[in-house]
C-alpha cells in the first residue's frame, strides 16, 4: 500500500486552503434568516433532518457556492449532504449562537476538503 502524504491546512475567515494541489473553499455570507428559521423550528420541536432535509437546510446555500470546486474534485451532492449531516453538532452551536458563522463553516470546509479523493 503506497504511503499517503500529509496535507497542511490553513484556515482563515475568507477561505479554507490546503496545500497548492488542493482547492480552497470561500466562506459565503452568513444566512442569518435561515439561522433564525432553523432555530425557531428546532427549538419548537421539529426534527432538524426531517424538517430541513439531509443537508440540514444549509446544503443549498453551501453547495451552490462550493460545488464548482468540490464536484471536479470528486464530491457528489449525496456525499456532501452526508458530511454536512455528520457535522450537525457544530452547526447547532452556530444556530444557538455558540459559534460564529466563520468558525462553524471553516471547520466544515476543512472537513469537506479532507474528504476529497486524493489526487
Amino acid at each position: 500500500m503506497p504511503a499517503r502524504t500529509a496535507r497542511r491546512w490553513s484556515v482563515t475567515a475568507e477561505a479554507v486552503v490546503a496545500d497548492e494541489e488542493t482547492p480552497s473553499l470561500e466562506i459565503p455570507a452568513e444566512p442569518g434568516g435561515l439561522r433564525r428559521t432553523i432555530r425557531h423550528e428546532v427549538l419548537g420541536g421539529a426534527d432538524w433532518q426531517e424538517t430541513f432535509g439531509d443537508s440540514l437546510g444549509l446544503g443549498d446555500v453551501l453547495w451552490s457556492c462550493w460545488s464548482p470546486v468540490l464536484e471536479p474534485g470528486g464530491m457528489t451532492r449525496a456525499r456532501f449532504d452526508g458530511i454536512v449531516r455528520a457535522y450537525r453538532r457544530e452547526l447547532w452551536f452556530w444556530v444557538l449562537g455558540g459559534r460564529r458563522w466563520e468558525q462553524a463553516i471553516d471547520g466544515l470546509a476543512g472537513r469537506l476538503l479532507r474528504r476529497l479523493p486524493s489526487p
